[in-house]
Order: C-alpha cells, then sequence, then structure tokens
C-alpha cells in the first residue's frame, strides 16, 4: 500500500511527511493509539499535539483522523510525521476493514447481520452454530456490545491479531449497526459502507424499527439506512424477516424468508407454534429451542436461514441450535424464586415484545415486577418511545419500578433530569402507578424484599442495567 493510495481512498488530507514514518512501511495493522507498536496504522475520531507525539515515540505508520486539536497539525509538520485528516472517519474504518479481510482472510466466507433489534444474538447463534460444527470462526458480538459499532479499528484489529495467532479464519461473522454515528451526527450509509467492506456471501436483516433517536426522527429515516443493505450484499443471499413490513419493501435480488407462521415458498424457514420447519418437514421441535420467547425464536430462525444460506447440513444446524447458550443480559434466568430475568431490551420494540413474552409466564395470583432502568443522555425523543412503550405493556398484576441508577453509570450514561421527567410525565398522565429510585442497588433490593417467592422480576434496560446481575450476587 502506498500513502497516497490510502490518502485518496478515504477522501483525506495528509500533513507533515509524505510517506508512511517507519522505516518498514505499514506492518499490516490497523489499531487504537495506546495498542499500537512500530509500523501500525491508527485510526482516532479526534487526536491533539500530545497525541501526534505518542504516535511518533512509537514509530507507527501513520494516523488518521477526523479533527485535529490544540495543534495536532503543526506538531505533525514539525516532527514530520504522516497525519491524514478526514471529514468522513467512517471511510477510513471501512477501508481498514476492507483492507484486512482482502489481505489477512482473503478465503474466509463472510456473512453480515443488521437491523434494528436481534442483531447481537442472532449473529452470536451463527457464530455459534459455525463453530459447534469444528469451523474456525470469529465474531464481533460480545455481550456488552463493545466490538459491535465499527466506529473504529477494533474489528480490523481483532481479524489481524486473531489471524497471526491462530492461522486462516473459515467464517467471519460481523454485526452491523442498522444507524450509526459520531457526537450526535449521523454516518450516512453506516450499514452498507460497513457491509460493503466485509464482502459477505449472506447477510442478515432482523427488522427494522425506531431506535438511535437524534441520528433518525423517523422510521423513514431508518428504512433508508437499512435499504441499501442488500445492494451492499450484492449477489450473496439476503436472509429477511417476512413478517416486517418494512423489510419486505426491500429490494432483494437473492431473498430467504423467516416466518413466525407459515409461509409458502421454497426459500423460507417458519415456526408453526409447535415446530420450526424446512422445505415442508419438520426440523426443531419447541422443546429443543434454546429459548421459546417469540422475538427469540425469530432470531433463531435469521440463524438457521443464514447457515443454510451458507450451505450447511440440517442436521449440523440443528445440533448447533440445541447446544446454544444465549448471550449475556438476553432473557438470562438470574434466579429461581422469586424468577428473575434480565433483558437488554432498550428500545421500544425490544420493551414491548419482551414483557410480552415475559406475561405468557405469570399464573393466577403472581405479580410481575417490571424493573427498567431510564436511558441516560440519549435525550428525551428515545425516553418518550421506551415510556410509552412501558405504558402499553402495562396491566393490572404488573408493578412498575424505575431507576435512574446514579450510582452505576457513568458520565456519558448519566440520565438526565429532563430524561426523568419525560417518563414522570407520561406515566402520570396514564394514570400508570411506578417507583422511582435514584440508584440501582436500592432499587434492587427493595424489589427483592417486596417480591413473594412465586412471583416474577423482569429487568430491562441499557447501560444503567448492566450491572443488575453482580449487584444481585450481593442481595440474593
Amino acid at each position: 500500500m502506498e500513502i497516497q493510495d490510502l490518502v485518496d481512498s478515504i477522501g483525506g488530507e495528509l500533513y507533515g511527511n509524505d510517506d508512511f514514518f517507519s522505516i518498514d512501511g505499514f506492518t499490516g495493522k490497523f489499531t487504537f493509539l495506546n495498542d499500537s507498536h512500530t509500523g501500525d496504522i491508527v485510526i482516532r475520531h479526534w487526536i491533539n499535539d500530545t497525541g501526534i507525539q505518542m504516535a511518533f515515540n512509537k514509530n507507527i505508520a501513520c494516523l488518521i483522523t477526523k479533527t485535529p486539536k490544540d495543534g495536532a497539525i503543526e506538531m505533525a509538520e514539525k516532527l514530520n510525521f504522516p497525519l491524514i485528516v478526514t471529514d468522513k472517519i467512517e471511510l477510513a474504518n471501512a477501508y481498514a476493514l476492507s483492507h484486512t479481510i482482502d489481505k489477512y482472510s482473503p478465503n474466509s466466507t463472510n456473512v453480515v447481520i443488521t437491523g434494528t433489534n436481534g442483531k447481537s444474538t442472532t449473529s452470536h447463534l451463527i457464530y455459534h452454530i459455525l463453530k459447534n460444527a469444528g469451523f474456525h470462526v470469529l465474531t464481533n458480538t460480545d455481550s456488552e456490545s463493545e466490538f459491535n459499532t465499527l466506529i473504529d479499528p477494533m474489528v480490523s484489529k481483532l481479524i489481524f491479531d486473531e489471524v497471526t495467532e491462530n492461522g486462516a479464519i473459515d467464517y467471519l461473522v460481523i454485526e452491523v449497526s442498522e444507524v450509526q454515528g459520531w457526537l450526535g451526527n449521523l454516518m450516512e450509509n453506516h450499514a452498507a459502507l460497513m457491509s460493503a467492506a466485509v464482502n459477505p456471501e449472506v447477510g442478515v436483516i432482523t427488522n427494522i424499527a425506531m431506535d438511535h433517536i437524534g441520528l433518525v426522527n423517523s422510521i423513514e429515516d431508518v428504512f433508508n439506512e437499512i435499504s441499501t443493505v442488500p445492494k451492499a450484499i450484492g449477489d450473496g443471499i439476503c436472509v429477511l424477516n417476512h413478517d416486517d413490513e418494512l423489510v419486505m419493501k426491500l429490494d432483494v435480488e437473492n431473498p430467504f424468508y423467516t416466518s413466525m407462521s407459515e409461509i409458502d415458498d421454497k426459500n423460507a424457514v417458519y415456526y408453526n407454534g409447535n415446530e420450526i420447519v424446512y422445505e415442508s418437514k419438520p426440523i426443531l421441535a419447541k422443546e429443543e429451542l434454546p429459548f421459546t420467547g417469540s422475538h427469540f425464536i425469530q432470531n433463531i430462525l435469521s440463524a438457521i436461514g443464514a447457515t443454510i444460506s451458507l450451505g450447511l447440513d440440517i442436521d449440523v444446524i440443528t445440533e448447533g441450535v440445541k447446544s446454544y447458550k444465549a448471550l449475556n443480559r438476553r432473557f438470562a434466568k438470574l434466579n429461581d424464586e422469586p424468577l428473575i430475568y434480565d433483558d437488554f431490551a432498550h428500545n421500544p420494540d425490544g420493551i414491548k415484545a419482551t414483557i410480552s413474552e415475559t406475561k405468557k409466564l405469570l399464573h393466577e395470583g403472581q405479580t410481575l415486577y417490571v424493573v427498567c432502568s431510564i436511558r441516560g443522555s440519549r435525550g428525551i425523543e428515545i425516553n418518550q418511545l421506551n415510556v410509552e412503550a412501558l405504558a402499553e405493556s402495562m396491566d393490572d398484576n404488573i408493578e412498575l419500578i424505575l431507576s435512574s441508577s446514579n450510582d452505576v453509570v457513568n458520565e456519558l450514561n448519566f440520565v438526565e433530569p429532563e430524561e426523568r421527567e419525560v417518563f414522570f410525565n407520561t406515566l402520570n398522565e396514564k394514570n400508570i402507578e411506578f417507583t422511582h429510585y435514584d440508584n440501582l442497588k436500592e432499587c434492587l433490593s427493595e424489589t427483592y424484599k417486596k417480591a413473594d417467592k412465586k412471583d416474577i422480576i423482569l429487568l430491562i434496560g441499557a447501560q444503567g442495567m448492566d450491572p443488575a446481575e453482580s449487584l444481585l450476587k450481593d442481595i440474593i
């Protein structure tokens, strides 16, 4: 790679040295500044003069940024160090991903998964099915969603490290956010850009719904972001949720459908209420599934559709599904008496689906305690939609408890007064009783004391509910 080719490919401008800085050129690894070594390329959203000095001392090949601060350009020119500034940092990360796959994993078969809900569970299921079949697989899906934003070079780094340490990869399973941005600014066509960089043989689109308010402000905006993904998948097979009206409006060349009801199509897998069916034959009974909530079965169908499209034998696929263990915070059972479930329901569709499935577990005389963490520093709009979804899900045998989780979140997830007020005002307007706690530990402790052994406690929410499992271990 020549440095000017890199500059041109990402629409950048080069300052300082007009060639790679390290004597041996570029090693092939895109990474972070703290983890970088001689010859690596670092991608950062911003850099200051101190960061340039650090990069110089580390002898890296060059540094790419969107926002040079506090004399960064002047320092690069003083040290004769190559600094590339680009208006679209996402182009740099897409380039890094594409270059890394082409150079270090050219023979892998690649899968991308996008959509509003169910991406992580679907991705992890596909990963598990392939790994259970004996393949060398890498995924960017993890239980805390740290690696799946693709707005930094993490996945490129993961692929480089995996190949250099453990050899060639058979399959890459890459989760792609349907909408992405930085500091409140939308990265347009992010999902399509990253999907094209992966060059997938199979793509999965789980659903199209509202999330990421502020980056997008309508369901039409979300549709527009996802609508470009099928073209990025190209000749590959697109696994589509047949039950989602907006997904079915996508222009797809090679579709494979999944559905929660019978569907008459040879390229389809569906669930009939008792078993999963493919080519008119039952392949998995309900009691064989790792979880039986409707939205989770839809994720199972998507994973089965993807692995069928990859050409795996049905017996291999079903064995993988039956042996699957869920990611953390995906309707995970934390206790038996009372039953406590924990789920990463953090947007309207996820909230409604999770509460609906939990209601099915209730028997006469039981109470369901829904404990919801308010989304902090995400704005009024998404919290308005979330509280409306909560209100819609309430009935007489549900008690609602809210937490601002001030004791466990950092400044990036702190609940602002207006975010809390939109919850309070909406629930009061709808005459829905609720209890609010500033701190998550007190919230969990008081709810646990109040619940009878026969009752059910459902924990939902994003970052504000993440530490709940560890806190409950002490409380219980």
